[in-house]
């Protein structure tokens, strides 16, 4: 199979530039720059991509990577602070421009290039840089420009090493995809050959071999990643496969008992439903920080997990439905780039949780989790449910989590979910929930001053979760749901709407 890595200095597009690659057949993955040039080798990937960043190449701790890396012998693509940083380990020599350049802007071709091979000349281009390459390195010609920067793409052909100043991985630049497609077959020279078929072939076999006639256990959250994770494994295993489902209180209205219907008659999997939820409740009792919420939610898991392998004799393997959102999240995998959140089977696993992990989604961003799904023959309306975090209602009440909390996110929930597919509008969304704030606000009511919650309305648009834009909803739908919540969720008063985007926001508030 080809492979792309895209090598991250903390660029907030780095995903995307992944994600870019693998719509366009070839699979990617992320590495920090301080990865060892052994290591790259003997991943043996077909080109690198090196990404931008938002520090300067010679600043002071700026992320930098081994020269060695250009002794490969795999063509490389340095997008912004990677063709600087290309042009500094080369021989060039980068400067801080008079005149940055943020936004919009006009490529004009110099020359002829396979890079820029289907672009016309004044093509729109996406930058974000203050720095620009002064002088080339020895071998590079500059085949593309704007009005404030000479290098806007530089070339050495003999090598197969390019740069452009721009990022062709946003969708402002108009031909970015076609630019990548480009890198991709014309200069790396490679075939299409990853999609979901030839990945779940790939997966079974892998399970196959790493369990062997091991027995696995498979926590099920109630979304598609967990889902697709029993799918695979059981594809792989058989009735070595129990899937436990814990009910631990921070579930949707209904959810447990009608997924739990689904789970063992409709796709006729070994379930073992645990009634957990007076003890996660009881752990999470005044606890207000997120990251320990996540903790000791993932803790309880693993708790509940080790029970139920000691009463089935024994389960080495414990398979999560862990995507590749939740380790980038979790982990500063991409180099410089920050922990965001951990994610309660990720970060917020205890270290001594006693499995050996089975995690055979870790790869796949959400919509490549979905087409899995549709191969493996899952519910289409199942499959493109909104994605619900695995710490459940838990991350959903800032502040605390107690059964009065719990009893009005679940209300205002149901209300914010109905309502949004009674408008029609659930399948154009990411994610659609409420929020429960740790404040309270002065209202009338009935004649009465009442002092109450507040809830928030959060409704996005998203394509993998990593960036997201708050939705632009009707004034009505806004009423409508903000007349049901405060009439007949006892304990509210006041409805606001969250019109954050990520970044700079989460789509989750914890």
């Amino acid at each position: 199979m080809n492979k792309i890595l895209v090598i991250d200095f903390g660029s907030q597009y780095t995903q995307l530039i992944a994600r870019k690659v693998r719509e366009l057949g070839v699979y990617s993955e992320i590495w920090p720059p301080t990865a060892p040039v052994e290591a790259i080798r003997a991943a043996r990937p077909q080109g690198l991509i090196l990404s931008g960043g938002p520090q300067s190449v010679y600043g002071k701790g700026a992320p930098t990577i081994s020269p060695e890396i250009f002794t490969l012998g795999v063509p490389i693509l340095g997008i912004c602070y990677g063709l600087q940083l290309m042009a500094h380990l080369l021989g060039g020599r980068v400067v801080p421009s008079p005149r940055r350049e943020y936004g919009f802007a006009a490529l004009r071709l110099v020359r002829r290039s396979g890079l820029l091979s289907g672009l016309k000349d004044g093509e729109q281009v996406w930058m974000s840089h203050g720095d620009k390459v002064e002088k080339l390195p020895p071998g590079f010609r500059v085949s593309g420009r704007t009005g404030n920067t000479r290098a806007g793409v530089i070339e050495d052909p003999r090598r197969d090493f390019y740069g452009v100043q721009f990022h062709p991985e946003v969708i402002h630049t108009k031909e970015g995809r076609k630019l990548l497609a480009n890198f991709l077959f014309k200069i790396a020279g490679l075939i299409p050959d990853w999609n979901m078929g030839s990945f779940i072939e790939r997966k079974t076999e892998e399970i196959r071999k790493t369990v062997g006639r091991g027995r696995v256990l498979c926590g099920l959250s109630g979304g598609v990643d967990s889902l697709v994770t029993a799918l695979l494994v059981h594809r792989a295993v058989g009735k070595r496969l129990t899937c436990v489902f814990v009910d631990n209180g921070l579930l949707r209205e209904g959810q447990y008992a009608g997924l739990m219907e689904m789970f063992r008659v409709k796709l006729d999997l070994d379930v073992v439903g645990v009634d957990a939820a007076a003890a996660f409740v009881k752990a999470l009792g005044g606890v207000s920080d997120p990251e320990r919420k996540r903790k000791i939610i993932g803790g309880l898991f693993i708790k509940v997990f080790r029970e139920e392998a000691r009463r089935l004799g024994g389960a080495k393997f414990l398979a999560q439905g862990t995507i590749y959102p939740d380790v980038i999240e979790s982990r500063p995998v991409q180099g410089p780039s920050a922990v965001i959140k951990s994610h309660h089977n990720v970060g917020g696993l205890p270290k001594s949780h006693g499995f050996v992990l089975v995690e055979p989604l870790r790869e796949l961003f959400k919509d490549e989790v979905r087409a899995v799904a549709v191969e493996l023959g899952a519910d289409r309306a199942f499959v493109a449910q909104h994605p619900f975090p695995g710490p459940g209602l838990a991350v959903r009440i800032v502040g605390p989590v107690n059964e009065e909390s719990l009893r009005i996110v679940r209300e205002a929930d149901d209300i914010v979910v109905r309502e949004v597919r009674a408008a029609g509008i659930y399948d154009r969304l990411w994610q659609a929930f409420a929020v429960l704030l740790p404040v309270r606000s002065v209202g009338v009511m009935g004649d009465r001053r009442t002092y109450q919650r507040v809830v928030v309305i959060r409704l996005v648009q998203s394509v993998d979760g990593m960036t997201a834009d708050w939705f632009p909803a009707s004034p009505g739908l806004l009423a409508r749901i903000s007349n049901r919540i405060v009439n007949e969720v006892a304990g509210v008063n006041r409805v606001v709407f969250d019109v954050t985007s990520k970044p700079p926001g989460t789509i989750e508030w914890e």
